[in-house]
């Protein structure tokens, strides 16, 4: 499906500078609190672009959003390319941040527009391919390839301009509908019939994207540690192994009730992120990746039951603003903890102490969700998965 390969390429460019982030600070000297920042500016402009945009699709179409987002992200993928600093670098980010933004809630509206069942799988799928896939991706290139900080961004610009062929073709999903520059204002508008589930969904959406930043941001730096080694490919690994079981577990557990899924999430997310605690205090490069998988689990059946819970219940001119919304909750947890972690790693206790607390925070939040899951009777949730 053209539209989730987009969203696949739109978060595997997003993943791709992760095992770059030590070729980079070898080159241009910056500590990890500067990696952190990079990475967190991208989920702020994700954010904004969220809000600003978020619900554009709704009123003019999917088409000329996706379109104009690819042209922006391959702005960004140029730049990348030719970067020559840390200042470039940021601007890169949040070029890619503000592209990314703006087509997720489009994508996701506009799979579910095309078959609401498969739509809303996809819709849970894709990040983490596209997350995964890029990762290990971009670590191979810069481990066996000539001029990784080139060669990554150039060949995902190519995929981009495939695909901005396809969106070019492919027929309109939503039929336009006024108010589109109202639409520009942000606005948190959360219809009445979705209320109880994106209370249950936010905190574990929040939870399994913290998640994925530690791994995106300072995760290659703590393999590479536990590794003793300054392979590339030990830098991409743990945010591969967490996206990839992510994805399959989202198939793994699609028949079964959305209750179910988030169940399974909250449980994996606790269980992982304790055994990578265990890991890394006994050194153990094997259990932490292990241990990762187990929070892959977590993250795709979490985050896949939060979007089944909430998204069939949505008419079609209210979908792609509702997702935004859920996203803005998945990038402040993506964001917003990998920042604070880059802080405590240069001013506290260094990555492996800060490791340890980032990971009781990920439990303690993967706990209360399951309390507050637990008090809650939903019967609609049910239904809906």
């Amino acid at each position: 499906m053209l539209l989730a390969s987009i969203v696949v390429s739109l978060l595997a460019a997003s993943s791709a500078p992760t095992p770059l982030y030590a070729t980079y600070q070898a080159e241009w000297g910056f500590s990890p609190m500067t990696t952190t920042v990079v990475f967190g500016v991208y989920a702020v402009a994700v954010l904004v672009a969220l809000l600003i945009f978020g619900r554009l699709s709704d009123h003019v179409g999917r088409r000329p959003v996706l379109f104009v987002a690819l042209l922006v992200q391959a702005a960004a993928l140029v730049v990348f390319a030719f970067a020559g600093g840390v200042p470039a670098l940021m601007v890169a980010r949040v070029v890619q941040g503000l592209a990314t933004g703006a087509a997720l809630a489009a994508l996701g509206a506009g799979m579910l527009d095309v078959d609401r069942v498969r739509g809303t799988t996809a819709n849970a799928v894709a990040p983490g391919i596209g997350t995964g896939g890029g990762a290990l991706l971009s670590a191979l290139v810069v481990q066996f390839l000539p001029a990784p900080t080139h060669l990554i961004y150039l060949a995902l610009l190519g995929v981009l301009a495939v695909q901005a062929v396809g969106v070019a073709l492919m027929p309109e999903t939503v039929s336009r509908a006024p108010g589109a520059r109202q639409s520009l204002v942000p606005e948190i508008k959360l219809p009445r019939q979705v209320r109880g589930p994106v209370a249950i969904a936010a905190p574990v959406l929040f939870a399994v994207w913290a998640l994925a930043g530690f791994y995106a941001s300072l995760g290659p730096a703590l393999v590479r540690d536990l590794a003793g080694s300054t392979s590339a490919v030990y830098g991409g690994l743990g945010l591969f192994v967490l996206a990839a079981v992510a994805a399959l577990s989202v198939l793994a557990v699609d028949k079964r009730p959305a209750h179910t899924a988030l169940t399974v999430g909250i449980v994996g997310l606790i269980v992982g992120v304790a055994g990578s605690l265990f890991a890394i205090s006994a050194g153990s490069t094997v259990g932490f990746l292990i241990a990762t998988g187990v929070a892959g689990i977590g993250f795709g059946s979490g985050f896949q039951g939060a979007i089944r819970i909430v998204v069939p219940l949505l008419p079609a001119h209210e979908r792609a603003g509702v997702l935004a919304l859920l996203y803005v909750v998945s990038y402040l947890g993506l964001g917003l903890p990998a920042v604070v972690a880059g802080y405590l790693v240069v001013h506290a206790g260094g990555l492996l102490d800060t490791a340890r607390e980032y990971g009781v925070a990920v439990i303690v939040l993967a706990a209360l969700a399951g309390i507050g899951l637990a008090r809650r009777n939903l019967p609609r949730m049910r239904t809906a998965g």
